[in-house]
């Protein structure tokens, strides 16, 4: 059985949680106190971060990896795209993410409030970048629910939690994120911490 190392409020270990959620399989949840991390973690991730999966002696950090993994390994529904030049592009999606969105959550949660208010706009303004796609598509890659809507939900989910207020012309990117929210997996795999950030 596939054990998850994951914190109550990490968007990356929710992210984590959706795929095993979508996937319907047996997998156990260990929550970690990022406050009083456990001796183990250290030794599991380099970095001593969360999500952590384990499975018999297979040890892997990193969301998207973990991800991608689980996907190969349980591939109904499949999440990332069967094609090789679809699967590159959606790679390169994610890489994005976490180069234009989600590197700049470590300063909007403990940056100063110069730092945290950049970050706030950098993300806002590249989300609202992306709206337009959403007219015309009803998910990241098309008509299919993918790994991409996987890995953008949980920062959705945290707009108002993080103070990331979108304008008019995102309108298209925040229905999208409310057909992502009404998912029964995305509704499972949220902690009372995180159902919590949303009024």
């Amino acid at each position: 059985m596939m054990t998850l190392y994951s914190a109550t409020t990490c968007p990356y270990s929710h992210r984590c949680r959706i795929v095993l959620y979508e996937k319907g399989m047996d997998f156990q949840i260990i929550d970690v106190d990022l406050h009083n991390r456990p001796e183990d973690l250290a030794v599991m991730s380099p970095y001593g971060r969360v999500p952590v999966l384990v499975e018999r002696d297979l040890v892997l950090y990193e969301s998207n990896i973990i991800n991608e993994y689980i996907d190969d390994r349980f591939p109904h529904p499949q999440l990332m795209p069967a094609d090789p030049v679809m699967r590159a592009r959606a790679r390169l999606f994610l890489h994005r993410f976490e180069q234009e969105l989600f590197c700049h959550l470590e300063a909007v949660e403990h940056g100063n409030q110069k730092a945290a208010e950049k970050a706030r706009a950098t993300i806002r303004d590249n989300l609202t970048l992306i709206a337009p796609v959403f007219a015309k598509q009803k998910h990241m890659l098309g008509d299919e629910f993918s790994m991409l809507d996987v890995a953008i939900a949980p920062l959705l989910w945290r707009l108002d939690h993080y103070g990331i207020q979108l304008p008019k012309q995102a309108a298209p990117l925040l229905k999208f994120a409310e057909r992502l929210f009404s998912r029964p997996a995305f509704i499972d795999a949220l902690t009372a911490s995180e159902k919590a950030m949303r009024k």
